[in-house]
């Protein structure tokens, strides 16, 4: 029996061969039983009135777009897994995504086996109820506005930052590997210089650390030595020989 058997997925998708090509191959090979939307607004209706482990968004629909969908279903606190379908050469379509709300993205054209395998991976990990704000600290994070503060002070950031900083901040205080931070920030098609998370992070901490470092506000941004990257409440003691700040 396939330990996907009794899940339920809802594909909203225009294109009427991808469509029926998604739907079918999930059924056939996977046994979702997959519901079939073709604008935004039907797609929307469905996801609000059914029950799903998970939601398939294409960007660009008629009448409202993939985004316009994500960014209400999570304003409502509706937290069911959402994997969004991006075209291809949409450079900042991955960042946006996660911006959002969204859980994960695709880009097209893909394999019929990586969705199923993402599907797969979105349905185990749940739908935990998630806060429309994101906090650390004093330094908060809303997905729905793309907004970031600290201490109240707005904090202007790009869509990689952006990106970048919710990751982390989805971690809960856990550490996020180099390698984590590159497939889930810049996607595992991109091919990012060998050092552009470092110098992302070095943007953020001159953005979210380094200005409030007068006011006695002890670094948010901790590197892991050896393993990678995590965010700290102020009043969290780094473990000595273990956690830099730097």
């Amino acid at each position: 029996m396939s330990h996907t058997a009794g899940v339920r997925v809802l594909l909203v998708e225009d294109e009427d061969r991808l469509a029926r090509l998604v739907q079918e191959g999930l059924r056939n090979e996977d046994g979702i039983d997959v519901d079939l939307e073709r604008d935004g607004v039907s797609g929307l209706w469905r996801a609000t009135e059914g029950t799903y482990d998970a939601i398939v968004l294409d960007i660009m629909l008629p009448e409202k777009n993939g985004y316009q969908i994500c960014r209400e279903l999570r304003q409502a606190e509706d937290w069911t897994p959402i994997l969004m379908l991006t075209a291809k050469d949409g450079e900042f379509d991955e960042a946006e995504a996660l911006d959002i709300g969204a859980d994960d993205y695709l880009r097209k054209p893909f394999s019929l086996v990586v969705l199923a395998a993402r599907l797969r991976a979105l349905v185990r990990r749940g739908a935990p109820a998630r806060p429309a704000v994101l906090s650390c600290g004093t330094l908060l994070l809303d997905p729905a506005l793309s907004q970031v503060t600290r201490d109240g002070e707005t904090i202007e950031l790009s869509r990689r930052e952006f990106s970048l900083l919710e990751t982390l901040m989805r971690a809960g205080g856990s550490v996020m590997s180099k390698q984590q931070l590159l497939d889930r920030v810049w996607g595992m098609d991109d091919e990012p210089a060998s050092n552009v998370v470092e110098v992302y992070i070095r943007y953020l901490r001159q953005k979210i650390d380094d200005p409030f470092a007068d006011d006695g506000h002890q670094p948010i941004i901790a590197t892991v030595r050896g393993a990678g990257y995590r965010l700290v409440d102020d009043t969290e003691a780094a473990s000595a020989g273990q956690v830099e700040r730097r």
